[in-house]
């Protein structure tokens, strides 16, 4: 059971009656502790240069697909597309996936978002091939060129792996995402790279 801090539940209560309370009584007066509480909250909720970053990646994407079985193989090229749009106020990006996999239809889901309490870059990944999640963390600098620590269970071990994931806008319309994890013999190997080209407005 998840214990809250006894003033969250006043200031949602606070928060969710609105003006209908404020008619017909006066508000409780606040203390200085819930006021403080209020204002980290409100502020820990405001979209700010973060995530107007994230949605400058918002439209639809051409996708080429590179993933490498084994480390110094060929990697097999798949096509596919992707929308990137922002939810719950312009706060999330989410992208949604088109592909093949193996031969197989695939598709996929992601969020990306910014924490303003942790100060990081987040994100999450689910697809038709596994029913699991990739949680991950990282940081962006000022041109959205990105580095994440993600981990996930593997199928076959059921342990969990480590990955390490960056992205780069080679120009305003094409960004390349890397994605590395450990190979056969532990040492970290270049598992997928996937280019997306921005389709014209």
């Amino acid at each position: 059971m998840i214990r809250k801090h006894p003033l969250f539940a006043t200031l949602t209560a606070l928060l969710l009656a609105g003006p209908a309370m404020a008619q017909e009584t006066a508000a409780p007066q606040m203390t200085p502790e819930m006021q403080a509480m209020m204002a980290a909250y409100q502020k820990a909720g405001t979209p700010g240069a973060e995530h107007k970053q994230l949605a400058s990646m918002a439209g639809s994407y051409d996708l080429t697909i590179k993933s490498w079985n084994e480390p110094g193989a060929e990697p097999s090229t798949e096509a596919g597309t992707a929308t990137r749009r922002m939810i719950l106020g312009d706060r999330v990006l989410v992208e949604e996936v088109t592909s093949q996999m193996m031969g197989q239809p695939f598709t996929g889901q992601g969020l990306h978002g910014f924490d303003n309490v942790t100060g990081k870059h987040w994100a999450t990944w689910n697809d038709s091939m596994t029913t699991g999640l990739m949680v991950s963390q990282g940081s962006c600098d000022a041109q959205l060129a990105c580095t994440y620590t993600g981990t996930y269970h593997d199928p076959v071990t059921k342990q969990p792996v480590t990955t390490r994931m960056t992205s780069r806008w080679s120009d305003k319309d094409t960004e390349v995402f890397e994605m590395y994890a450990p190979g056969p013999d532990g040492k970290e190997a270049k598992m997928m790279e996937i280019t997306y080209k921005k389709r014209a407005q």
